[in-house]
């Protein structure tokens, strides 16, 4: 059942094309989501609450070395797709291979576009794009001390003070 909420762009543009038609409302978030975490999952379900459709666009593996350096991801990005889109808040994956997601929020045409707190407004990427057809940009505050940096780097203090 996970995997039909998984699609390629390409089944995914005509899914929320039929949608976008019965009157539904697109909301696009993007990210890593290397580590799931709390973090993570608030922020979704707050995302979940600017429309009626969430879809979140995966960076693919090469694309988080790319942005994260050679250790990441800890997880592939077939696990981490199968698990955020196993969240409740969640209607659709999609996974992209760029660095950022914006020939990916120009393809998909999504009403609103949603980033953590760490960006401002006018530094998110697709901004424009979305804006320029009469969506909009959401920022949601991060939860403070909740990252999978922070994780990881909690996991290896306790690993070097064990050994």
């Amino acid at each position: 059942m996970m995997r039909k909420r998984i699609l390629s762009k390409e089944k995914l543009k005509g899914e929320l094309d039929r949608l976008r038609h019965e009157g539904e409302r697109v909301v696009f978030t993007n990210g890593c989501f290397d580590i799931l975490h709390a973090g993570h999952v608030q922020y979704l379900n707050e995302a979940r609450k600017f429309g009626d459709v969430l879809v979140v666009g995966l960076n693919s593996d090469r694309s988080v070395r790319s942005i994260k350096g050679d250790l990441r991801p800890v997880v592939s990005q077939d696990e981490r797709a199968y698990v955020v889109a196993s969240l409740k808040a969640v209607d659709y994956v999609t996974i992209f291979d760029e660095d950022t997601p914006l020939q990916l929020i120009e393809y998909l045409e999504p009403h609103i576009l949603v980033k953590g707190g760490d960006w401002s407004e006018d530094s998110v990427v697709g901004r424009e794009s979305v804006v320029k057809r009469g969506g909009s940009v959401r920022i949601i505050p991060l939860v403070k001390g909740r990252s999978t940096t922070n994780l990881i780097e909690k996991i290896l203090t306790g690993y070097k003070n064990y050994c």
